[in-house]
């Protein structure tokens, strides 16, 4: 079995081990969390291309040692000429090619954000040439091909082989690649080493932002140069819920942090301290349905809403909706968003500072077009727009999509700090209340509760059930409690991808860092 990690300076998790070794190098050379991040972040975009890149968003949550936490919302808005005109010839926004390329990529701008913030907390923060070292020499000189980026690239091949740059990006001499095999993005690599000259505005404003307004004309995309030049990340409060093993803190809309934290919020009154497997997770299953009404009611961008976030969160309200749940029957229910590739990653560092970051093309990668000599494949966050005027998700040029990504943090009463968060799309905010529930309120040690078998209550890839989905270690007594209590349940793989690459760190009071990454991941805790 995986032991977790536990170091005392230093400690990083990610979904891929050379993420993390990049996290682990910055942080020895004296580096911060903030800055350990960015070099993680820039590595992750080359090592997981399928899952997440410069042409995606990004969203940070960072935790001083003392003080309030600092939300970083790094998404971008729907294109300028991204209207319902630009979509007149389909019933519905595409999810591959040019037209499904109709955000701004935004995480590149949280990048240059983080550093701000980390500039602002005093001393000098390290050149972009040294933090994107590592990212610039795996592009360019080559990593392993993963299997799970050979899984997905010939899983969606039809979808994505004919899409532009795709084939002579991702498919080397026409072929899927091979798990194991060398895999370079000399075009990346040249692109990432621009923006250490050049700096990281230059990907919105300069050299590059120019080019990418020109390929992405050429290519039919509804994205200018003026709205690239308009990208700026924004700084958020973050949203919070008080419980009673301490506080927790998630990111703001457009994302469903608020789910996350409703979840939590509303099983915190159903004593999941004294609940068994098959308890835990029906109460947890029941609580996401509530949790997913709310965000279906509510959520969208943060300019087209009339309700208060934080005020959905308040005690009595949780407890009401606790009210709801039985422990005898599961309630029905309607369809979720579905799945979504992306990688959550944390960092500690030895000052007390902790971030906990997320990262995605949304689908796997993304709209699958590749702007033509940056080797930057870009997001299809958009599809989440409808074409109906009067849905609350109605496309509007300059309107932020709406995200599943929310990444995770706690300060816990007895005096511990902990970052965490998962991928995949419906499942991040069931991962979430996973992680937590076992380890905080039922005592599992860390490592143990990230390993043991999930559950996903919603769509996995290429599939329309949803259905509640359990990794197949779940003993046969669990599955059937679950169907006698009204639950549909389908079976997975016994470590299956659809329930995401979930990691969590703890600051303990003596110092100490514990970290704990997903074996479903190529990922590793490293610390030191």
């Amino acid at each position: 079995m995986i032991q977790s990690n536990i170091a005392p300076l230093g400690m990083a998790v990610t979904p891929h081990h050379l993420a993390s070794e990049s996290a682990l190098a910055v942080l020895r050379e004296g580096g911060s969390a903030i800055e350990a991040m960015v070099a993680a972040a820039a590595t992750i975009a080359v090592v997981y291309p399928h899952m997440n890149g410069l042409g995606g968003d990004g969203f940070w949550l960072i935790m001083p040692p003392q003080g309030d936490p600092v939300a970083i919302d790094a998404s971008g808005a729907a294109g300028s000429l991204a209207d319902f005109a630009f979509y007149q010839d389909v019933a519905a926004i595409p999810h591959r090619g040019p037209k499904a390329a109709l955000t701004v990529a935004g995480t590149v701008s949280g990048w240059a954000e983080a550093l701000a913030v980390a500039k602002e907390s005093g001393g000098a923060v390290m050149p972009l040439s040294r933090l994107l070292a590592d990212a610039i020499r795996y592009a360019a000189d080559g990593i392993p091909v993963t299997a799970s980026q050979a899984t997905a690239t010939a899983g969606k091949y039809q979808e994505l082989a004919d899409q532009p740059g795709f084939a002579a990006t991702f498919l080397p001499d026409g072929e899927v690649p091979r798990a194991g095999s060398r895999f370079t993005q000399p075009e990346l690599a040249s692109t990432l080493s621009l923006l250490t000259e050049e700096g990281l505005e230059c990907f919105y404003r300069g050299s590059l932002a120019n080019r990418l307004a020109g390929e992405m004309s050429a290519l039919g995309m509804p994205i200018t140069l003026e709205d690239l030049n308009k990208q700026r990340a924004k700084r958020r409060r973050p949203l919070s819920v008080k419980h009673d093993y301490g506080e927790i803190f998630n990111m703001t809309p457009p994302t469903q942090g608020l789910v996350s934290l409703a979840i939590l919020g509303i099983t915190n009154h159903l004593k999941m301290a004294e609940a068994d497997e098959a308890q835990t997770i029906h109460r947890i299953v029941e609580a996401t349905k509530l949790a997913f009404d709310l965000r279906d009611r509510y959520i969208t961008d943060p300019l087209h809403m009339s309700e208060e976030m934080q005020a959905l969160l308040d005690t009595d309200r949780l407890q009401a909706l606790a009210g709801q749940i039985s422990d005898c029957r599961a309630a029905p229910w309607g369809t979720g968003k579905g799945p979504g590739d992306t990688v959550w990653m944390g960092v500690m560092d030895s000052s007390g500072l902790a971030v906990s970051f997320i990262q995605s093309l949304y689908h796997e990668f993304g709209s699958g077009v590749v702007i033509p000599g940056t080797g930057i494949t870009w997001q299809n966050r958009g599809a989440a727009f409808s074409l109906d005027p009067a849905h609350l998700l109605a496309l509007a040029p300059g309107k932020q999509p709406f995200h599943t990504l929310n990444p995770a943090a706690a300060r816990l009463n007895d005096g511990r700090t902990m970052v965490y968060g998962s991928m995949g799309g419906d499942g991040q905010p069931q991962t979430q209340a996973a992680i937590f529930t076992r380890h905080v309120v039922q005592n599992m040690p860390l490592q143990q509760c990230v390993s043991a078998p999930r559950w996903l209550l919603g769509r996995t890839w290429g599939q329309a059930s949803d259905s509640l989905k359990l990794e197949g270690r779940f003993s046969p007594d669990t599955f059937n409690r679950l169907r006698e209590l009204g639950h549909e349940v389908e079976a997975l793989p016994d470590f299956s991808e659809a329930v995401g690459h979930a990691g969590a760190i703890v600051r303990h009071t003596n110092g100490m860092l514990e970290g704990a990454c997903d074996p479903r991941s190529n990922g590793s805790a490293a610390g030191f």
